[in-house]
C-alpha cells in the first residue's frame, strides 16, 4: 500500500515537516508494511520558504528587517537550490505571529520588513525573487515595502505618509525616482494563498482585517484607504489593481508587489507543488493524507489542502485530511473524501503532533479495514 503524506503547516503548532513526520508515524503504526512518501507542502503562507529550500537543496539567509511595528528584528529568507532564486515569506518580517494579541492593529502595521528582505535579496545579486504572501499582520497595500525599496508615497502636501493602512486614505502621489535600481532587471513572483480582490466585501480589509485586529469601523476605514490606493496607482502608474484576483493577499501586498515591483501573481500552491514534485509522488498512491489547522471558506481560495485534494483526484487516489472537522458538504466542495479530526476541539489540551499522528493512524486503519472513504 502506497501512502503519500502531504500536509501543510498547522499554524502556531506544527511546521509542515513536523506534521508530515507525525502522519508518517501514524501510518507506520497502523500499517507497518506501508510504503510512505513524505512531501510537506505550502501555499504561499507560513512554511513556504522552508518547503522550497528543503525540496530544492537550497540554503537559509538571515538579514536585519523591521517587524510589523517597525522594531528591528533578524528575519530569515532562502535561496533555492538553483543558486539563482531568492524566496521570501511575508510572515518572516511582517507576520501576525510577530505581534502580541494586544499589538494587532492593521491601521498602523507596516510591510516595511518585507521590503527590507526584498532589498537584501536584490543587493545580494538575486534577480528572481519569490514572495509568499500569507499570514501577514498588515493592511497597507505594500506601501511599507515600497518605502523600504526607495519609493515615496506622499500626501497632497508632498509629505511622506506614516506607516500603516489608515494613512493610505491621504495618499495623493507616488514618487518612483528613488526606487531601487535593481528592480528594473528583477523578476518578482508573488505566491498567493488566496484570490481575494483588493477591496469590497471579499477584499483584504473585510475578510482579513478582523483577524489582524481591526474593528468594524477600522475595516471600513481600511477598505476606503485601499480603494484610494488603487485609484492613485491607476492615475499615476496606469495600472488597475482594484479587482485583480490575489491583489488583496497579505492586506493588499499582492497589489503593491504588482504596482511597485512589476510582480506576477501566482497561486502559491502551484509553484510549491511543482518544486517539490508532488504530482510525481502521487502516481500510484492508494491513499493521500493531507491536513492543516482548519478548513474553512478560505481553503477554497488557493490553500494547499485544496490543491493536494485536486491533484489526488486527478490521480484517482482517495484524499483524507487530518484537521478540525468539516461537514460533508464542505468535504465534497474541496474534493476531500474524509476528515479525521485531531480532537473534538483543536483547543483541547494535548500534544498537536500526537493528535496528528493519531488521526493519520485512524485514517489508514479505516481505509485498510474496508470502510468506504466518504461513505
Amino acid at each position: 500500500m502506497k501512502v503519500v503524506v502531504a500536509p501543510q503547516a498547522f499554524k502556531g503548532t506544527a511546521s509542515a515537516a513536523d506534521a508530515a513526520e507525525a502522519m508518517r508515524l501514524g501510518v507506520v503504526r497502523a500499517m507497518p508494511d506501508a510504503c510512505v512518501t513524505v512531501v510537506p507542502i505550502a501555499d504561499g503562507g507560513g512554511g513556504t520558504v522552508d518547503a522550497l529550500v528543503t525540496a530544492t537543496g537550497g540554503r537559509w539567509v538571515t538579514s536585519p528587517a523591521a517587524d510589523p511595528l517597525g522594531r528591528p528584528i533578524e528575519a530569515r529568507w532562502g535561496v533555492l537550490g538553483d543558486g539563482e532564486t531568492a524566496v521570501i515569506e511575508t510572515a518572516a518580517a511582517s507576520g501576525l505571529a510577530l505581534l502580541a494579541h494586544s499589538e494587532r492593529d492593521p491601521t498602523v502595521t507596516t510591510t516595511r520588513g518585507t521590503g527590507d528582505l526584498i532589498r537584501a535579496a536584490l543587493e545580494s545579486g538575486y534577480r528572481r525573487i519569490l514572495v509568499g504572501l500569507g499570514d501577514s499582520a498588515t493592511n497597507d497595500a505594500g506601501v511599507g515595502m515600497a518605502q523600504a525599496l526607495g519609493f515615496r508615497v506622499l500626501d497632497e502636501r508632498g509629505r511622506d505618509l506614516p506607516p500603516g493602512g489608515a494613512s493610505l486614505a491621504r495618499l495623493a502621489s507616488i514618487d518612483c525616482e528613488g526606487a531601487h535600481p535593481a528592480l528594473a532587471s528583477a523578476s518578482v513572483i508573488a505566491l498567493c494563498d488566496v484570490t481575494n480582490p483588493l477591496c469590497g466585501p471579499e477584499g483584504a480589509a473585510a475578510v482579513f482585517g478582523p483577524q489582524k485586529g481591526a474593528d468594524p469601523a477600522q475595516v471600513a476605514l481600511l477598505d476606503s484607504a485601499l480603494r484610494r490606493f488603487a485609484q492613485v496607482v491607476k492615475e499615476r502608474m496606469s495600472l488597475d489593481v482594484l479587482d485583480m484576483p490575489g491583489a488583496g493577499a497579505a492586506g493588499g501586498l499582492g497589489a503593491g508587489l504588482v504596482a511597485f515591483c512589476g510582480a506576477a501573481l501566482r497561486p502559491g500552491f502551484e509553484v510549491v507543488s511543482a518544486a517539490v514534485r508532488l504530482a510525481d509522488s502521487l502516481a500510484g498512491a492508494d491513499l493521500v493524507l493531507t491536513g492543516e489547522g482548519r478548513l474553512d471558506a478560505q481553503t477554497r481560495a488557493g490553500k494547499g489542502v485544496c490543491g493536494v485534494a485536486a491533484l489526488a483526484r486527478e490521480h484517482g487516489s482517495p484524499c483524507v485530511a487530518a484537521i478540525v472537522g468539516l461537514d460533508a458538504e464542505g468535504r465534497a466542495a474541496l474534493g476531500i473524501d474524509e476528515v479525521y479530526e485531531l480532537a473534538p476541539s483543536q483547543d483541547e489540551a494535548g500534544d498537536t503532533l500526537q493528535r496528528i499522528e493519531s488521526a493519520a493512524a485512524r485514517a489508514v486503519a479505516s481505509f485498510v479495514g474496508g470502510i468506504r472513504i466518504g461513505s
